[in-house]
């Protein structure tokens, strides 16, 4: 397949890595102006316009980048990946990229980040769920940039758990759209994003990224945790997040898909 990349971050690298490894090509590196223009040198070949011989596109830049450019590509008939689920949570972006999608017939994929049990959770909404809750942990440094550091003094922090938000799945990837797509992932296959309950936590005896998601309804109960490593080059990104970008890929290509 051609493929085309949004972004050019630690997700990014690694799914590009992955990609080229599998024998996709990598046709266009769509980055912002403003991206090129801090470090051109590093951005050579990058561009700004939409190719038109691409298969597919995969965004890995973030919420802004799906606004701004997630709904040129679904209505020109492009498939786009994404793990940038926290956009949705502005009411506006979804309906327009849901616009788009229906005008364009193609649709848009989302990665399922750095959380499992989505299945269940989507399985569990067909009868009656009557409350889901996620629960976000990683150590401080994994919060360094996001509002958390109006909240707590993260480099400060050497024991404990400190809970620096509580609210909504919306409020939370509205108010972290760096580090709460896995609250909006949740919120989606779930009981939706005013319904999801969320905590974020900052905790100093933790190396790994814990994500835990609570459900209770109609089925029964369950509890699933994950702790997950982040990517090398950036301790807010999950390597699992990376690793569900081309699990998406892979099952879109399959005749056969679990």
């Amino acid at each position: 397949m051609k493929i085309g990349l949004i972004g050019k971050g630690a997700i990014a690298g690694y799914v590009r890595a992955a990609l080229k490894a599998r024998g996709h090509i990598i046709g266009a590196v769509l980055l912002r102006p403003q991206r090129v223009a801090e470090n051109p040198a590093q951005n050579v070949g990058a561009v700004q316009d939409l190719p038109g011989d691409l298969d597919l596109m995969i965004d890995c830049a973030g919420h802004v980048a799906l606004a701004e450019h997630g709904p040129a590509i679904l209505s020109r008939g492009i498939d786009l990946i994404t793990v940038s689920l926290g956009a949705l949570a502005d009411t506006q972006t979804y309906k327009t990229l849901e616009n788009a999608a229906r005008q364009g017939n193609a649709r848009l994929h989302l990665a399922s980040g750095a959380i499992g049990a989505l299945d269940c959770l989507q399985a569990a909404r067909i009868g009656r769920l009557d409350s889901v809750t996620y629960v976000g942990r990683k150590p401080p440094k994994g919060w360094v940039g996001s509002p958390a550091e109006s909240k707590l003094d993260l480099a400060a922090l050497t024991c404990g758990a400190h809970t620096h938000f509580q609210g909504t799945a919306r409020e939370a990837a509205l108010a972290y759209p760096k580090n709460a797509n896995v609250a909006a992932a949740v919120a989606l296959a779930g009981v939706g994003f005013d319904a999801t309950q969320v905590r974020l936590i900052a905790d100093a005896d933790v190396s790994q990224n814990i994500h835990e998601v609570e459900a209770s309804g109609e089925f029964g109960s369950f509890r699933f945790q994950i702790s997950g490593n982040s990517l090398p080059d950036n301790p807010r990104s999950s390597a699992l997040a990376a690793m569900s970008v081309l699990s998406k890929l892979e099952q879109i290509r399959q005749p056969i898909t679990l």
